[in-house]
């Protein structure tokens, strides 16, 4: 079995050289300006239900692994509908841990929420794993899906050192990205990111 063969099961294929070279080439041009930016905690928003964050993450996650020869995490924090929960199972383990960890490729680590909180537990969870693993990641890729659904965005976006709004290309409105951006923490909005 491959290393990306669990990424492939969730229908989401690494870029490579030889793969999607043009995705390669726009994710390390992407993680660079991330890596830029000296922000080490970074939340992604969707502006939509429509948009897929986890298979955006695993590209710049790679990316950010080539560029910086770091150890890169990617968290799948949407603990109510956690995209890429399969790749490493629901059970909380003997240990305790609020997240599970699976490598997906070389040194990017995908952490998914071991069980499902409940409203109010969530941005304290995510809290803490940022807290807890600042020092074994040079960079973490948070998925902040789903958090709207409880008023949440604005206190999880507050929990990271730069946060990005991702939408899609030719369909997001302009109005639609202007009030999101007002939501989240001015000094550390980073921009926004048009996929699709």
């Amino acid at each position: 079995m491959s290393d990306d063969a669990p990424l492939a099961a969730l229908g989401i294929e690494l870029a490579t050289d030889v793969r999607l070279p043009e995705v390669r080439t726009e994710a390390i041009r992407v993680a660079r300006r991330l890596h830029a930016t000296g922000a080490r905690a970074i939340g992604f928003v969707p502006t939509d239900r429509d948009v897929a964050v986890p298979p955006l993450l695993v590209q710049l996650g790679a990316g950010l692994c080539d560029l910086t020869g770091a150890t890169i995490a990617i968290v799948d924090a949407n603990a109510r509908y956690p995209g890429l929960r399969a790749l490493v199972g629901g059970a909380a383990g003997d240990d305790g841990a609020l997240f599970s960890t699976r490598w997906l490729a070389g040194s990017l680590a995908l952490l998914t929420p071991a069980r499902v909180e409940q409203p109010g537990e969530v941005v304290p969870a995510l809290a803490r794993l940022l807290l807890d693993g600042s020092e074994l990641f040079a960079h973490v890729l948070c998925d902040l899906t789903g958090f709207e659904l409880f008023g949440e965005h604005a206190s999880a976006a507050a929990c990271m050192d730069g946060v990005v709004l991702v939408g899609r290309a030719h369909r997001t409105r302009e109005d639609e990205l202007r009030a999101l951006a007002a939501l989240m923490p001015a000094d550390r909005f980073l921009g926004v990111l048009l996929v699709g």
